[in-house]
């Protein structure tokens, strides 16, 4: 397994909060209070596959802990050079 990211939990947290948002504004998405993180998060994954913003993992390699890292990934890429949670 890879080395963990630094800020990993809040980089995750931050990619959740920027593609929840932008299939909320896209009218693809509605959540419900009751929805859990989990859910949350394989919907995020999804979204990004099928935007072709990442590709897949592989099916042997996907599961949650693979998929948050994913994520995670993702968001470092869309942050400007020198944002707090990249240093």
């Amino acid at each position: 397994m890879a080395k963990k990211l630094k800020n990993e939990k809040a980089l995750l947290r931050l990619a959740l909060d920027m593609i929840m948002e932008d299939a909320v504004k896209r009218g693809v998405v509605e959540f419900e209070p009751t929805d859990s993180h989990d859910l949350k998060i394989e919907y995020a994954y999804r979204l990004l596959i099928h935007d072709e913003a990442i590709t897949p993992l592989p099916e042997d390699q996907r599961n949650l802990p693979n998929i948050k890292r994913r994520l995670a990934m993702w968001v470092t890429h869309q942050l400007p050079a020198g944002h707090k949670l990249l240093k």
